[in-house]
């Protein structure tokens, strides 16, 4: 089967949509499919375009199987609102050129992320012109992120903004999300539930496994002298919606404890105001986003992970991190309301308080700082649900089965793989990328108008800890 994957996000970034769009596509080339990936260059989670690349660049690679077709974009040092929208925009229209090429690949499935929507229409024009079958994976709802966190404001906007989105979501032959809610919210959009499909966020559990030792970063951080400190561990994006001026709010609440000791571990564009909140903190380290070998070693350095919660944020996303945290085998505590797919999951294994709660969130890690058999007993448990329900030879193996299915084929035979080096991406042939780009801006006026007035209601080579942070490393 020839699969295309359309995604603003792709490795080598290490956290978010980029990891696990790569890691999908990586298993399915395994499964014996041929895949392509049209993605932007790599920035996230620092928002700045990585080493070794060019923002304003074509690009073609191989990785590990998987031919990577990179575009331009914009990527804006401080991701405001508008800035936000123009950056996914220059990716959906770079991406154009590119996917008209493919019409000569004719694949048989062309999957769209979101986020980003707005490179979902040119993703549906090639599919209908090559006949492909579609796919939309929705790895967050931006829209209605943007809205409930503040980022965009007024009625006439969201009105206009869901209605291109309902428009787009029906147009899809399957729509998949992370979380039961999440796809109920799909429904509620009006996808046809006959659509639908969960695709949970999975997890390596051969990889991400409690350690038989004591994690090499308590010395590499100078922790337990001269006490053993209970390790709060919060490692992930540092963003608005993730709600880490709780965190810090906690940090400073429990400075008066020299034995529970926060680490911070990522980047983000809430990072600087994070560190600028515990200046001087003696229970606080800050790491930036460490190399993805060293995962499994950073997660076994928690005694109890954290998993913070805009109120706001409810069941529009499922926080990605917390399949490592649920497979390191340790206690987590997580804000989420009753009746959230946050909750269902961690509450039966761990300890859940309401959202910006900073009181109870405190007590929570106190009481778990106190309670040794109890954070083994909620981290075996926790252990035990991800190697069951988020393994990725399971949920993995199920998309296998469901794209062939989609396609209809059992069976496909692919030629091989080629593993050269980088080469400048393919010559597109302009009468093709014209069409579609004409086709693109012909459907976006249809979706505009018909939508809303149908809804008018590298390793690293030293490391050095000083004043409570840890230098960055070279990650390849």
């Amino acid at each position: 089967m020839r699969l295309l994957i359309v995604g603003l996000n792709y490795a080598p970034e290490l956290t978010g949509t980029g990891k696990y769009t790569a890691e999908m596509a990586e298993a399915l080339v395994a499964q014996g499919h041929e895949v392509r990936v049209i993605c932007g260059q790599p920035y996230y989670p620092q928002w700045q375009v990585a080493d070794g690349y060019r923002a304003w660049r074509y690009r073609s690679e191989q990785r590990l199987g998987v031919r990577v077709l990179r575009v331009p974009l914009w990527v804006p040092r401080v991701p405001t609102g508008v800035k936000r929208l123009l950056h996914l925009a220059s990716f959906a229209l770079a991406a154009l050129p590119v996917l008209a090429a493919q019409l000569r690949w004719r694949p048989h499935v062309v999957m769209s992320i979101a986020p980003s929507l707005m490179s979902a229409p040119g993703a549906l024009l090639l599919a209908r012109a090559s006949g492909a079958k579609t796919w939309l994976h929705i790895q967050d709802y931006e829209v209605d992120a943007a809205f409930e966190l503040g980022v965009i404001h007024g009625t006439r906007a969201r009105r206009f903004a869901l209605a291109i989105e309902r428009t787009l979501l029906a147009r899809f032959d399957v729509v998949s999300s992370l979380s039961e809610k999440m796809v109920e919210r799909a429904v509620l959009k009006g996808v046809d539930p006959l659509k639908t499909c969960g695709l949970i966020n999975w997890v390596d559990t051969r990889v991400i496994a409690p350690l038989p030792h004591v994690s090499s970063y308590r010395q590499l951080l100078g922790l337990d002298l001269p006490v053993r400190q209970t390790v709060v561990l919060y490692a992930g994006n540092m963003g608005a919606k993730q709600g880490l001026d709780i965190l810090a709010e906690a940090a400073q609440a429990l400075a008066r404890r020299h034995d529970i000791h926060f680490v911070f571990c990522g980047n983000g564009p809430a990072q600087a105001q994070l560190e600028q909140r515990c200046a001087g903190a003696p229970n606080c380290h800050f790491m930036p986003l460490q190399p993805a070998q060293r995962l499994n070693e950073l997660l076994n350095l928690a005694d109890i992970h954290v998993l913070p919660q805009r109120g706001g944020a409810a069941d529009l996303v499922m926080p990605s991190k917390l399949g490592g945290m649920l497979a390191s085998g340790r206690a987590i505590v997580a804000m989420a309301c009753p009746g959230t797919e946050l909750f269902d999951v961690v509450a039966p294994r761990g300890v859940v308080v309401p959202p910006e709660d900073v009181t109870a969130l405190v007590a929570a890690i106190e009481a778990l700082a106190a309670d040794p058999a109890r954070r083994i007993a909620l981290g075996l448990a926790a252990r035990d649900y991800a190697e069951r329900t988020l393994s990725s030879a399971r949920v993995l193996g199920g998309l296998n089965a469901r794209l062939r299915a989609l396609a209809g084929q059992d069976e496909v035979t692919v030629g091989s793989v080629d593993l050269s080096n980088s080469t400048a991406v393919d010559g597109v042939p302009g009468g093709i990328a014209g069409s579609l780009t004409a086709g693109l801006a012909s459907g976006l006026t249809g979706a505009v108008s018909g939508g809303v007035s149908a809804n008018a209601s590298g390793d690293a080579a030293e490391e050095q800890v000083g004043a409570g942070r840890l230098e960055p490393t070279q990650v390849e």
